[in-house]
This record gives structure tokens, sequence and C-alpha cells, in this order.
């Protein structure tokens, strides 16, 4: 019940923020009122579902201090179970996408023992290695579709199938993202609020004192990671259902790894609204400068310069993110 109820306290924010907060989720919810194209709504789906993945990684990369760079394992995992129980048992997505979270939950138990007794850049070394090793066992693995991957053929089914998660047109997949981006942000509001966000701060300020405190560190960065990769594999749960074609490369690939980081350290790791902020840059930023500095000009590659030298410039200005530099404009206002 306590948890709960911190779920949906945000009174220690200020006005402003809850102001703003709840202007962006108004806009959240009537934007597929208002004209707009295909591919504006498959920006703002996949904003969505990177605001999630980052809130994933937010909780032991920001909280917890851990560089997880092998997080798109997690997805994959999500992806390819609801993908393999639909294509061959015909499972409906509301009974699978559970049992993703619980493989990926018992492969974050049995990687994490060993990962967690290493630090600062061996452990993001180490879970870089654990990624790729799982993605290079899916690549051949014949009953996942190996290298192939595998392909949802929605014309079997009568869409809307609400229960399969099955939809001709994009406003239902936004809506369904939408439920999942609110239940995820009321989770890391709980968690930054309970025992073991406030454990997870200390270690990561000092584990040893931590330790001397009485937390049981290895056992709470474990805990974290779970729930860090729950949060990752329901939502790769939907990107099973959105994309319709899952292989190995697209959803375990150390690229989306460091994109999902990336997201959350530039928008304000150890925040509430930097993974949001984050996804909210990159991912437009990613979408339309490619599609207008790359296919539309034929200048391919030219966006990635972009991409990167923006996320440069932010990073060298506050290393904290885009979170950090209103945080600390804040406290020159107050001094």
């Amino acid at each position: 019940m306590e948890d709960l109820k911190n779920a949906f306290d945000f009174s220690d924010f200020p006005r402003i923020d809850l102001i703003v907060a709840g202007a962006v989720l108004i806009f959240l919810f009537g934007f597929p009122l208002f004209p707009h194209s295909s591919f504006a709504m498959s920006t703002m789906i996949q904003f969505l579902m990177f605001s999630l993945y980052a809130m994933g990684w937010n909780t032991i990369g920001g909280f917890g201090g851990q560089v997880d760079l092998g997080q798109a394992q997690y997805l994959g995992i999500g992806a390819y179970t609801t993908a393999i129980m639909l294509v061959r048992w015909d499972t409906p997505f509301w009974i699978s996408m559970p049992v993703g979270i619980l493989m990926s939950v018992i492969w974050s138990f049995i990687i994490g023992y060993p990962l967690f007794r290493l630090k600062g850049h061996y452990f993001a070394i180490a879970s870089i290695a654990a990624s790729l090793v799982l993605k290079d066992i899916f690549e051949v693995w014949e009953f996942v579709g190996a290298a192939r991957g595998i392909e949802i053929l929605s014309m079997k089914y009568s869409p809307p199938d609400f229960m399969r998660l099955i939809f001709k047109e994009d406003i239902y997949y936004y809506f369904v993202i939408l439920l999942f981006f609110i239940i995820g942000l009321l989770i890391l509001n709980a968690f930054r609020k309970s025992r073991l966000g406030f454990q997870l701060r200390s270690i990561r300020d000092n584990e040893d004192v931590a330790r001397s405190l009485g937390i049981n560190v290895q056992w709470a960065k474990m805990k974290t990671y779970a729930i860090a990769t729950a949060m990752i594999s329901a939502t790769g749960a939907f990107h099973a259902c959105y994309i319709k074609n899952i292989e190995p490369e697209d959803t375990m690939s150390l690229d989306l790894s460091i994109l999902i980081a990336l997201m959350a350290m530039l928008g304000g790791s150890g925040s509430l609204w930097g993974p949001i902020i984050g996804a909210a840059v990159l991912v437009p930023l990613k979408s339309y400068l490619k599609a207008l500095l790359g296919a539309a000009s034929g200048m391919v590659g030219i966006d990635l310069i972009f991409y990167g030298g923006i996320i440069m410039l932010i990073s060298a200005i506050e290393p904290k993110g885009i979170w950090g530099i209103v945080e600390k404009r804040r406290r020159r206002r107050r001094n």
C-alpha cells in the first residue's frame, strides 16, 4: 500500500513541474485527435517506447550508478517470447507478455550475480559481452528463426484484436503504449521513493558506506536489475506486436543498448523526468534528421553527425543532462 501511495505522490516537485507534466499528458492524450501523418504517429509511438526503455535503464543506471550497456537483450527476450507464443501457439499478448517478463527476470538473476561483482567500466564491458553472447545464440537458434527472425502475419487475424494486439491502425497501438507509459512513470515514481530506491542512491554515492549501514549491496542491485528488465521486457513484448518482424539485429544490438542508455543520461539519469526528456529529444531528432538529411537529400550518414554533435554539446554543458541544467538554474535563482 505504501508503494502504491508513493506512485501517485508528486508533492516533492515544484508546481511548475506538475503544470508542465499535466500539459504534456493532455497533449499525449489529445495528439491522435489532431491532423497528423503516419510518420508523426510512428515517431510518437517510438517516443513512448523509448521513454519506457530509458525509465527501466534509469532504475539501475541512474539511481544505482551501474552503467549497463546490455539492456537490449531483455527487449529481445520480451519481443521473442511474445512473437513465438503468438505464432506457434496462438497465445494472447496479455499472457505471453508476463511470461516474457518472467523469463527476463530469471535471466537477469542468472547473469546478475556475477555481473554485480564487478565495478565501473568492468561492469559495463561485462554487460555488453552478456548481451552480445545472447544475441549470437539467437542468430543460430532455429527454434526462434535464427538470423531470419520471426514474422507475425497479421492477416491471419481479424483486426482489431485486443487480445493479440493486432491492429490495422496505429492509433490503437498508440493508446496501448500510452497506458504502458503512464504505468511505467508511476512505477518509477514509486521506486525512487521506496526503501530500495534510497538504498540504491546510497550505493551509488558510496558503496562501502552503504555496506556499513547494513545494506545488502549485491541483493539491492539484483532486485533493481530485475525491475529494470521487467519494464524493458514488457515494452519489448509490445514492440513485437507493433513491428511484427523480430530479428536479433533489430532487438538485441549493441547500438540499441547504447541508445537506451544515452536517452536516460542525456535527459538526466537518476531523475524522474530525465528519461522522458531524453527520449523527447533523441527520438524525433533521429527520425526527422534521418528523413530530411539522409533519405530526402541523399546525404546518408550526415544525420548521425548532427545527432552526435547535439549529444556532445549538451553533455559538455552539463554532465547530468538536460534536467541537470534545469536544476542548476533553479539553484542559482534560489541563491
